[in-house]
Parts: C-alpha cells; structure tokens; sequence
C-alpha cells in the first residue's frame, strides 16, 4: 500500500516566464475583442474546461494560449489578482 505523506505539499514553478505568458494573454484577449467576443467569459471557458475551441484562430491566438499550461496561466492571474 502506498504511504501518504503527513504535512502540505509544496508545489513551486520558475517564474521567469511570467512576463511570456501575461504577453499571451493580452494578445489573446486583444483578438477575442477584435472578434466580437467577451474575452473575459471565452478565457474562463477555456480555462475550466481546456478545449482551446473558447479561443479564436484570429491573429494566432488559439496557437499562443496553447504553449502555456493552465497552470501557469493561474499562476499569473493570481499573482496580478493578489499583488494589487
């Protein structure tokens, strides 16, 4: 039987790409507005659900959000969210 371990996990990422990935977000949401859409609602879609079909091909914007990990795109919005 495995053992679980007692105590909190520590879950840490590098941070250098913060900058990288919060470029892709604005890029994506500048497109999904260009294309008439409410980025805010297309970007949670894909974010709870990870179908990349929430983003729109327009200016590359579904190639751009799919070489980040969810995760790293949660990280950013936290940290924006929690710095202010």
């Amino acid at each position: 039987m495995p053992q679980i371990p007692e105590g909190t996990m520590s879950f840490q990422r590098p941070r250098d790409g913060q900058e990288a990935v919060r470029a892709i977000l604005e890029a994506v949401y500048d497109a999904l507005a260009e294309k008439g859409y409410n980025p805010i609602n297309q970007l949670v879609g894909y974010m709870i659900s990870g179908d990349p079909a929430y983003i729109t091909s327009h200016k590359e914007a579904r190639t751009l959000i799919c070489r980040v990990e969810r995760d790293e795109i949660l990280e950013v919005l936290l940290t924006s969210y929690l710095q202010k």
